[in-house]
Order: C-alpha cells, then sequence, then structure tokens
C-alpha cells in the first residue's frame, strides 16, 4: 500500500495554498456558469408587440438616472399613448393636480406605481412625439424628482410586465394612460388595482 502525503506551502502572508486552490477553482467555475445560465434566459412572455415598437425593450429605467426618454407609441385600444425609454406605458392619476403639479401617490401606492423618475440635475429629457415644452418635473414628498406631462406627473404600473401593456388603464376610475398632451388616453375598463 502506497502512502500518499499532501503537503501544504503558505505563500508571503502565511496562506495555505494548494488543496484550497481546487476549492477556489471549483467555487469560480460555478459562479461563471450560473452567470452564463442568467444572461441566457429569456424574459418573453409572447403577446404582439406594441404598433410603434420602442427603439428598446429592455427593463424599465432605474429611478434616478441620468437620462429619461418620453415617447409616444399607438395603442390598438387607447390611440397614441406616452411610453418611456423602454416602451413602458405612463399613466396619469386623477387625484394629483397638474396645477400646481402635485404627486399624491405615495408609500404602498408608490410601490404599485412608480414614479417616472425625472434624469439627474442639467440633463435634458428627451422627448419624440410629444412637445418639450409640456415636460416637466415635481418634486415629490420624500424629495425626489417626477417627470411631469402638461403638470401631471408621470407613473408605471407595476403589473405591466413587457412593453406595451396598458393594465393600468381605468384602474379605480382614477389611473389612465396619458396622451401625449398630458390628457386621459380613451376610458376603457381596466384591470384591478390600488
Amino acid at each position: 500500500m502506497r502512502n500518499t502525503r499532501r503537503t501544504r506551502t503558505e505563500g508571503p502572508t502565511g496562506s495555505v495554498r494548494g488543496t484550497g486552490r481546487l476549492a477556489v477553482l471549483a467555487a469560480a467555475g460555478l459562479a461563471a456558469a450560473a452567470l452564463v445560465a442568467g444572461c441566457g434566459s429569456s424574459g418573453s412572455s409572447g403577446g404582439s408587440p406594441p404598433a410603434n415598437p420602442p427603439a428598446s425593450s429592455s427593463a424599465p429605467a432605474v429611478p434616478g438616472t441620468s437620462a429619461a426618454t418620453l415617447r409616444t407609441t399607438t395603442d390598438a385600444r387607447l390611440g397614441t399613448v406616452v411610453t418611456d425609454s423602454a416602451g413602458f406605458t405612463l399613466y396619469r392619476f386623477d387625484k394629483d393636480s397638474a396645477t400646481p403639479p402635485t404627486a399624491t401617490c405615495n408609500g404602498d401606492c408608490a410601490a404599485l406605481w412608480p414614479p417616472a423618475a425625472a434624469p439627474a440635475a442639467g440633463t435634458a429629457v428627451t422627448v419624440n412625439g410629444i412637445d418639450a415644452k409640456l415636460v416637466g418635473t415635481v418634486t415629490r414628498a420624500d424629495g425626489s424628482k417626477q417627470l411631469t406631462l402638461a403638470g401631471w406627473p408621470l407613473y408605471r404600473y407595476a403589473p405591466d410586465q413587457k412593453p406595451g401593456d396598458t393594465k393600468g388603464q381605468g384602474v379605480q376610475g382614477v389611473w389612465f394612460a396619458v396622451t401625449p398632451t398630458g390628457d386621459r388616453a380613451a376610458a376603457t375598463s381596466g384591470g384591478s388595482g390600488y
């Protein structure tokens, strides 16, 4: 019977090398495999795209980013509505005010209806199909800045899963997709929500 013995070598800081190196390499390989698997998954749920697909169909912009885009798209039921840079429908809340601009959806409401974040100071909002003079900002109760259109604070609806969804239209009779002039999109029955 052969007696095998593992040797330990210590680096300049006294760390053990050898058997630990295999564990580190295995962990790195697993992490790389998980990263590749995560990047290869698709979040598409099918369905038809909006009539005028947005330039980007990536996830919604993160609040507080340095750029913002408002553009128009045509919805088969609602006509022309405004979307964010990722193509997600934007809404107005009838309990807010346009004159002066006032955002009243906070706390749990804002979790379901995330505010459309204004870009960083000094960064202009890019518009496509919307009069830039109608675009502004309002300071929210928490001090953050929110985009407005014709004075109306703009929101996303969390249950909208993909660009072009309009599940927030008509919710509780006070939430409506917004038109390029800041008006409500044609009222139709909407989903349930806040």
